[in-house]
């Protein structure tokens, strides 16, 4: 596997070594080991996934301390815009977001560690995404940034007219306005 550095401390893409051959490939996708040798030592507890169609967009979605989550994300099928924006005060890139075409194709994978907003658009007709956390789900923490907040000015590759987003998702806060902890 290769790890590759984004322009912000702690995001990490993450591009496994697949085997192909006239049967289709193989890649491991997640080998506890392998990564903590790669300095990746998460405790991931939960796995989700969810299906959407072109043009959804989910988030900016992130939970307070103390059940803030690392997610490593991935697609199985299509392709999403995935990004990520630093919430964390202290950092030089407090209020910068970052964003990588994860899909069925490139096998990409994206680590966004604890102090980040996340969110995907749907660039395929169809795409199933799938995470790992490393702590649960857990509601009384949930917290999001209005995904089309002007001052973040982030690109989802989406025409507006065409953007499908949740009625939780169109209330969220703008970024100045958000609560956090990191």
């Amino acid at each position: 596997m290769e790890i590759i550095q984004t322009p912000i401390a702690g995001l990490l893409i993450i591009k496994p070594r697949v085997f192909e051959d006239a049967r289709g490939f193989f890649c491991e996708t997640y080998n506890r080991d392998q990564y903590a040798k790669s300095g990746i030592q998460l405790d991931f507890c939960q796995d989700n996934q969810s299906k959407s169609s072109y043009g959804v967009i989910r988030g900016l979605h992130y939970q307070l301390n103390p059940h803030s989550q690392s997610k490593l994300v991935l697609v199985a099928i299509g392709a999403v815009w995935d990004v990520a924006v630093d919430l964390r005060k202290n950092s030089p890139t407090f209020g910068q977001w970052y964003g990588v075409e994860l899909s069925a194709e490139n096998k990409l994978q994206f680590l966004i560690p604890k102090g980040f907003a996340h969110g995907f658009s749907v660039v395929s007709e169809t795409a199933l995404f799938t995470y790992k956390c490393d702590d649960f789900y857990n509601q009384p923490m949930e917290r999001g940034i209005l995904y089309n907040d002007p001052a973040l000015n982030i690109d989802w590759k989406i025409p507006a007219d065409k953007a499908i987003v949740s009625p939780k998702d169109e209330l969220h806060p703008l970024f100045k306005d958000a609560e956090m902890n990191f």
